[in-house]
């Protein structure tokens, strides 16, 4: 399994060229690059520097991934971009990323997603499962719709678009449009800090998306306790509730040459996570009670570590400044440090259901 870096949240990306990210990625110790979407490389779909980056990676001995955009119609009138790419058409300017990165990079695992995070919006509305105009259950039916219209160009192209384990969507969700579109359209970009959100043990979820899993983003994170459930802040790997030898174990177990990619992030964003809030319970139908109580199970830990010493408090360590490098860093050593110990341990390595 290598251990890389996302290209879009490594710190001083918007300074530098996608040729510069890599060679910063390198200087960090990272094994590769998985730039979220094409256009943050080119916004033009330029197949020469699509080529050349591809060429750099190669020269670096890094992997190198990239993505496309969100699949999810209700969501397409905020990304114009892609709109005008495809001159009017959102789906013509996805096929069009779709080739660049295949026939313009050689890259053929992509990222895409089924909605975004807006943190400009107050509690749950920051997050499109709780649209009121278009009901969950709508825009699943739509995203899956959308999925089928690009999948002959996906199999043409010989490549997977990766739906990432996003705020907004649930493991369960996520499996079911794979195995309803074909695991040869669809693969999984697993998130391991945003099923917190939905209510799901990461060990858990990690089980169920492990036989479909194609990429990742990887970061910890710490539970605190409120009035109606959890809150979840972003922490580096090994800093906070999840189990990384179980995690990584279950992934292993399916994908051991997994090409693994850290999310730095900040500890600013406390998202809620309303397991005693009837409304939010509502619009989790899978919802695991044995989940739900290991979450909070989870947090009463980490609240008794920081009580001994062992980690810092949730408000100690919101209180300290962000310093991305530190966050890769550290989030890597613990990813290196847990793989080592399964490869040297084989039982460890073992996960059960």
């Amino acid at each position: 399994m290598k251990i890389g870096v996302d290209g879009r949240k490594i710190p001083g990306a918007e300074d530098r060229s996608p040729l510069e990210i890599l060679d910063h990625a390198q200087s960090l110790g990272m094994e590769g690059v998985y730039f979220r979407t094409v256009l943050d490389i080119t916004p033009t779909l330029d197949r020469g520097l699509l080529r050349e980056l591809r060429q750099h990676a190669d020269r670096l001995g890094l992997y190198l991934q990239m993505g496309l955009a969100k699949v999810n119609p209700y969501a397409a009138a905020e990304a114009p971009e892609i709109r005008r790419l495809g001159d009017g058409d959102y789906t013509s300017g996805m096929l069009k990323m779709l080739e660049a990165c295949s026939e313009g990079a050689d890259c053929h695992e992509l990222w895409v997603a089924c909605g975004s995070y807006k943190s400009d919006l107050p509690g749950y509305y920051a997050i499109d499962r709780f649209r009121s105009d278009a009901p969950w259950p709508d825009q699943l039916q739509a995203i899956e719709k959308f999925l089928r219209l690009l999948a002959p160009a996906v199999r043409d192209l010989n490549c997977h678009l990766n739906i990432e384990t996003h705020e907004e969507i649930t493991s369960w969700e996520v499996v079911r449009l794979v195995e309803s579109v074909g695991p040869d359209v669809l693969g999984i970009t697993f998130d391991t800090a945003n099923v917190l959100v939905r209510g799901e043990h990461p060990v858990a979820a990690a089980r169920r998306v492990a036989p479909y899993v194609r990429a990742t983003h990887l970061r910890d994170s710490v539970l605190v306790p409120t009035q109606d459930g959890l809150a979840r802040i972003f922490s580096p790997c090994g800093l906070g509730v999840i189990d990384w030898a179980e995690l990584l174990g279950a992934l292993r177990e399916h994908t051991p040459d997994l090409q693994a990619s850290i999310e730095p992030a900040g500890t600013t964003l406390a998202v809620p996570i309303g397991l005693h809030d009837e409304h939010w319970r509502s619009l989790h139908p899978d919802l695991v009670e044995d989940e739900v109580a290991a979450l909070l199970l989870l947090a009463d830990e980490y609240a008794a570590r920081a009580a001994r010493g062992d980690v810092p408090t949730a408000e100690a360590f919101r209180a300290t400044p962000y310093d991305g490098e530190d966050f890769i860093r550290r989030s890597a050593a613990h990813l290196r440090s847990t793989l080592a110990e399964l490869e040297a341990s084989p039982e460890r390595a073992k996960v059960g259901g």
